[in-house]
């Protein structure tokens, strides 16, 4: 009946992104007036409620053909690079390394994005296929090892704490645990891991440390951990 298809209508629209909502509302539309022109009252033709739905049909179909062109539509690499143009750099490649001690092919870190000092910071590892472990993990089928991915996680909390007050420099942090480990999504070269970690609590008299982290692949989540525990190394 025309009130089953109008409720149908409104619950579709509660589904369907605002790109095509236009589109989708003008077939549900249509679908709707074909179905009620043999409700509609005397007064109204049943030619005119039909070439309403052929226009609403027409209007539908010609939006649909310009959205499929716009997402076929040619960007270009300088359009794509752009994307990140935004994006500032707190510290890249060489400031991490005078931070981290760790080196290749364990240095897990490319460049840090945000940072806030003895809070929280966000991170980026880039994953290529040129990174050993991928020979066997796996040979056919090449997936970022989640160890590695936690890893990832540990050393950019490290940048945080090795530039905690007090902490001498050069020194080394110990991974003395991890609790809440979920791993969303396969992790593969060519993916840009976004990471963050945020300082949950941080005792200097014992140098121990601990901290939350998740990390992105295009906007999706692909591990989070709901807390890694830290140690600074004594002599």
């Amino acid at each position: 009946t025309p009130l089953l298809l109008l409720l149908q209508f409104s619950l579709s629209l509660q589904s369907i992104t605002y790109r095509k909502m236009k589109t989708t509302t003008a077939l549900l539309f249509s679908s709707l007036l074909a179905h009620s022109a043999a409700f509609a009252p005397s007064f109204v033709s049943k030619g005119a409620a039909s070439a309403t739905t052929r226009l609403f049909a027409e209007e539908a179909a010609v939006e649909a053909a310009e959205e499929v062109a716009a997402a076929d539509e040619w960007k270009g690499a300088k359009s794509i690079s752009g994307l990140t143009a935004d994006v500032g750099k707190v510290f890249q490649l060489e400031d991490i390394a005078k931070i981290l001690p760790h080196r290749y092919p364990f240095a897990l870190v490319d460049k840090i994005v945000e940072y806030e000092p003895g809070q929280r910071a966000v991170g980026v590892k880039c994953v290529t296929n040129n990174e050993p472990h991928f020979t066997g993990h796996f040979p056919d089928r090449p997936i970022m090892p989640g160890v590695m991915q936690v890893e990832a996680l540990a050393q950019l909390a490290g940048t945080i704490f090795l530039q905690m007050p007090g902490v001498e420099p050069g020194a080394i942090f110990f991974f003395a645990g991890v609790d809440g480990v979920k791993w969303k999504k396969p992790v593969v070269p060519g993916d840009t891991l976004v990471m963050e970690v945020e300082v949950l609590k941080w005792r200097a008299k014992f140098g121990i440390a601990k901290a939350v982290g998740r990390a992105y692949v295009d906007g999706e989540l692909a591990v989070e951990l709901s807390e890694m525990t830290f140690a600074i190394a004594k002599d």
